[in-house]
Parts: C-alpha cells; sequence; structure tokens
C-alpha cells in the first residue's frame, strides 16, 4: 500500500490537499513558543554534561511580562530541564493558572537513553536510528507526564532536527502539532535538515494525518521579496551579493525572532507575511536568553532592557494590524476534523 507522495516526511512538501485552512473566526493570530532548554556554551563541542539550569529567574520575568500582554506562551521544555525540581515547579504553576503550555522539545545529546555518540551530526535526533528517536522521544514525555500530570501535545525537536520518521513517531506518541519545521533555511551543510520549499502555513503532517505542522514563520523582505525563496536561493552562490542585497534592503530573509533580528526587520518580516496571507504568525526564542550571560542575544542588563523594548514595539505594531494572540487550545480549536487518508493498494 502507499500514502501520500511524502508518506509524511517532514522534510519534504505536503500534499496540497493537506494544507490546513484554519476556521474563519480564527482570524490572524500569533503564538510564542519558547524553546525551554539548559543553558550551555554555544560555541563548544555538544557534551552530555556541563550544563545548568539556572536562568529561572529571568524566566519568571519573562513570564509575567508575556501573561501581562496577554500572551500564553507554549515552553516546550528538554529533558534537563523538566528533571529539575525548582524549573518543573514554577513551570507546573503558570500551567495551573492557565498563563502557559508546557511542551517537548528533545536534546539528544542530554536526553536519555544515552546509546549514541555524542557529536554534531548526532545532534539532530531526526537523523538517529528510527529506535533511537523513539525511544528517546518516550523517555521525554514520561518524564514530562510524571511533573505535569498528563503528556505533551506539542513537540519542536532541538536544532529543528525532525528526521524521515519524525512525524510518524509524533502521531504515535500522542501528539497533535509539531513546531520544528523551520521553512526557508538549509542546515544540511552541518548534517542537518533541508526546509527550503517548505510552506509557511500550518498543514497535516504523518501519514495519520494527524499531527498538524505549524512552521516557524521566516519572511523574505525588501524591494526584491517577490522573487521569494528562488531568487534568495540563487543570490546565495553568487560570493558577497546576500549581504550586499540585504544591507540595501533589496532583499533578504527575517525569523519572526527576537533573537538576532532587529524591531524595525521583524516589523518587516510580519507586514510581508501578512502580505502573503500567512494567518498564523509563529514566534520563538530559547529560555536562557530571559537571563543575561547565557546566549549571545542578551549579554547584559541593558540587552535584557533591548529584549522587552523589542517585544513592546513587535506587539504594539500586531495590535494596529489586528494580530491577536492564540494558545495551543486556540489553535487546535481552529483545525477542521480531518479523518486518516485511506491506504491505496499497491
Amino acid at each position: 500500500m502507499s500514502l501520500a507522495p511524502h508518506d509524511g516526511n517532514l522534510l519534504l512538501p505536503p500534499d496540497p490537499h493537506d494544507m490546513i485552512d484554519l476556521d474563519a473566526d480564527f482570524g490572524t493570530r500569533f503564538m510564542l513558543f519558547v524553546d525551554t532548554e539548559e543553558e550551555f556554551d554555544w560555541n563548544a563541542p555538544f557534551q552530555r554534561s556541563g550544563h545548568g539550569v539556572t536562568a529561572l529567574a529571568g524566566m519568571a520575568q519573562g513570564q509575567a511580562f508575556f501573561a501581562g500582554a496577554g500572551v500564553r506562551p507554549v515552553y516546550v521544555t528538554d529533558y534537563p530541564v523538566v528533571d529539575d525540581d525548582a524549573a518543573a515547579a514554577m513551570m507546573a504553576q503558570w500551567v495551573d493558572a492557565g498563563t502557559a503550555d508546557i511542551g517537548a522539545h528533545l536534546h539528544p545529546w542530554v536526553n536519555p537513553p544515552h546509546v549514541e555518540e555524542v557529536n554534531a551530526t548526532n545532534s539532530y535526533v531526526g537523523f538517529l536510528p528510527v529506535e533511537v528517536e523513539k525511544a528517546k522521544l518516550e523517555a521525554l514525555c514520561q518524564r514530562i507526564a510524571q511533573r505535569f500530570g498528563r503528556r505533551p501535545t506539542a513537540y519542536r525537536a532541538g536544532r529543528y532536527g525532525v528526521g524521515p520518521h519524525s512525524a510518524r513517531l509524533l502521531e504515535e506518541a500522542g501528539f497533535r502539532l509539531d513546531s520544528s519545521v523551520r521553512s526557508r533555511f538549509d542546515y544540511s551543510h552541518q548534517h542537518g535538515p533541508d526546509f527550503r520549499g517548505l510552506p509557511q502555513h500550518p498543514y497535516w503532517a504523518g501519514p495519520r494525518r494527524s499531527l498538524v505542522e505549524l512552521p516557524l514563520s521566516t519572511a523574505f523582505v525588501g524591494l526584491l521579496r517577490g522573487g521569494g525563496e528562488k531568487l534568495y536561493q540563487a543570490t546565495r552562490k553568487m560570493g558577497p551579493l546576500p549581504g550586499a542585497l540585504s544591507r540595501a534592503r533589496m532583499l533578504g530573509r527575517v525569523p519572526l525572532t527576537p533573537e538576532g533580528v532587529a524591531a524595525n526587520e521583524a516589523i518587516a518580516a510580519i507586514d510581508a507575511l501578512l502580505e502573503e496571507g500567512v494567518r498564523l504568525l509563529n514566534f520563538s526564542f530559547h529560555s536562557p536568553t530571559l537571563e543575561p550571560g547565557h546566549t549571545p542575544y542578551v549579554r547584559d542588563e541593558r540587552d535584557r532592557t533591548a529584549f522587552y523594548r523589542w517585544w513592546d514595539k513587535l506587539l504594539a505594531h500586531m495590535a494596529k494590524r489586528g494580530v491577536q494572540a492564540a494558545s495551543l487550545d486556540q489553535l487546535l480549536g481552529a483545525v477542521p476534523a480531518r479523518q486518516a487518508r485511506a491506504c491505496k493498494a499497491a
């Protein structure tokens, strides 16, 4: 028997019939996913030990800010964080208060079972042997269930590292949403996935068609943005041309994140995505960024002030454009019911 052409492979474009038309009443919304992970040296080789979970005060401050702005973050949380008593207790309070949701975030090098060699190639869990990916995913789900009383339903692979079997494994584990696809980015040069050509809109993924894929949002901006991904990829082969085009505001690629992206660039990206007809903007950042000194993006208190100023500007702009925050439940409630596609005889 055979399934749709991509057979649930998140590295291939979905069947056109699997694109999701959100309920009209949902309007145009945005969501925030926080990659909630241990602190480590981003410039050092991967290792199983030597990390910490100390950015709790910064996380608490961030949660208070977003809750006050009416934003309900989804904290996709990896094993070291959920295994930390203080971190788990803090986030459980947010979940109980209805101001945050918990999902799963898998860093294979710190997630049991520890059976693979730790190196850059194996940092992408979707490219590990399928039985190893499955075992690590189940260990993480069980630990989250122990801490929060239920299994997670939202997922993002660490380093966006989904592979050809990931959607099927997520469906089997009971997930309803994945947000690992970083459309318009290619990590194949560092042993990772290639997401070029994938949509900006949500779509059904997995052989059962029960898993919603919500790609991270990335826009092309500038006077030449109409050329889209084909033009952008063509310029990548032309030496210094991409940098020159970006500096001249002719063509640039802008993800929706406060990490390394100026507020005016992000606002231009929002407007470009809305012009494309994107109805759900997907923002993200890493939790250690909330505490100075753990990431390149917030090195000191001045950077942290700038981080929140960035959000003030973005939230104000989206309010003017009529783009409201959405929770995980609101998104899933706006997804039309869909029965699994029947297999056809080979």
